[in-house]
């Protein structure tokens, strides 16, 4: 079981309270080329952030700054999330031209808000304090002699707030407090802290194929909902998707058909795309084969029990993946949009959901009186092992 890592640095204001938090890399770079690297460290923090965390577990309701290079400043890459939650940060390496203006333009014009990383006067950067909401200053290694200088040009835009980085002497909190910075990040307040969550990833062909099936202007919603189910691991990241105040989605959900239609096509054309690119490994397609089996399983016996087919499967789903990751389905429920039958079968095991989920484990367990589940449980495997060959050529050992 692989685990998936990001960091979390807060960013306080001035009286000390948590602000936001600025959201960094933790993981191996080794198999990335040179040139791809900061794409990819800001991809995977994405990913993890908001499909492997949940937004929420991450940050709550606060802010999150993420790190941007070029490609996504510019649209060559898209952003899968909205401006809700998220402040786009212009790394310090990133070229200014007019291609990157125009980026952040209409990214500003679109509601997210706008950081300028490291900020150095006379880098080009200048050009970008007019759509900035704030402006990150380096107090350990940044430039002090210009500061006053560098202030007051800030300060001739209102609203702009400054935060002071990379504090790690009570004589750079100071200066953050002479400058009035209004936010302050660095050592001297809090060090990074690594949030880790077992993570199992979609299939890369599973991947590309929703890609190439999303790419069509009128890709069938059923089409795109097939893939998705197909694969444990992606349906559930896109339910930890549709549960994120970046997605916009409130509703609550008892279908993968229904969290598709919630958070919509283009936004999870966006995530797709994003994996696609994020993507350096295979999935471990034998154990979502368990967990999709289940899944299929609690759709068959739905009828049995009187409960929907479609909210079955996300029942069986949930608990699966929930014993692959190591947690508990009531856990791993609390972490997503789940209508209020689905929530109580996963937590409690009561109504027809729950009725569902309790014959299957008392099936598992080999209880007397539930033998006649053997030939829908074949029926289950055989579709679940289908699924994936089909999908990419899976073999169960």
């Amino acid at each position: 079981m692989d685990a998936v890592h990001v960091g979390r640095q807060p960013i306080f204001d001035a009286q000390g309270a948590v602000f936001a938090y600025e959201l960094l890399f933790r993981g191996q770079m080794d198999a990335i080329e040179s040139g791809r690297q900061d794409t990819y460290a800001s991809s995977t923090v994405m990913i993890n952030a908001f499909t492997e965390f949940g937004i929420a577990e991450v940050a709550g309701s606060r802010p999150c700054f993420i790190n941007l290079t070029r490609e996504f400043l510019t649209g060559r890459l898209p952003l899968p999330f909205g401006p809700e939650q998220v402040v786009l940060e212009v790394l310090e390496t990133v070229a200014v031209d007019d291609d990157v203006i125009e980026g952040i333009t209409s990214l500003a014009e679109a509601g997210y808000r706008i950081a300028l990383d490291d900020f150095v006067w006379g880098s080009g950067h200048e050009q970008l304090l007019g759509l900035a909401s704030y402006v990150k200053l380096d107090l350990l290694d940044g430039d002090l002699t210009r500061l006053d200088e560098i202030v007051a040009a800030c300060r001739r835009h209102p609203g702009l707030q400054l935060v002071a980085e990379r504090l790690e002497t009570d004589e750079h909190v100071a200066l953050a407090d002479r400058y009035g910075m209004e936010l302050r990040q660095g050592y001297a307040l809090s060090r990074p802290q690594v949030l880790s969550t077992p993570s199992l990833s979609p299939s890369r062909m599973r991947r590309l194929e929703l890609v190439a099936a999303l790419m069509s202007p009128d890709a069938p919603l059923e089409k795109i909902t097939s893939i998705i189910v197909s694969d444990p691991a992606l349906a559930l990241r896109v339910l930890r998707v549709s549960n994120s105040a970046a997605a916009g989605v409130t509703s609550k959900i008892s279908s993968v058909r229904q969290a598709v239609m919630l958070v919509g096509l283009t936004r999870i054309r966006r995530w797709a795309t994003l994996m696609v690119v994020d993507d350096v490994a295979e999935a471990p397609e034998e154990q979502l084969l368990t967990a999709l089996t289940l899944a299929r399983l609690c759709e068959n016996l739905a009828p049995r029990f009187g409960a929907d087919p479609g909210a079955a499967f996300i029942s069986g789903l949930v608990t699966g993946m929930a014993r692959l990751t190591g947690c508990t389905a009531a856990a791993m429920a609390e972490q997503l949009p789940l209508t209020a039958d689905v929530s109580d079968a996963l937590t409690s095991g009561t109504g027809r959901l729950g009725a569902v989920l309790n014959a299957v484990r008392a099936y598992e367990a080999g209880e007397s009186g539930h033998e006649d589940l053997a030939v829908p449980a074949l029926d289950a495997m055989r579709w679940s092992t289908r699924t994936l060959t089909d999908a990419h050529g899976f073999t169960p050992r």
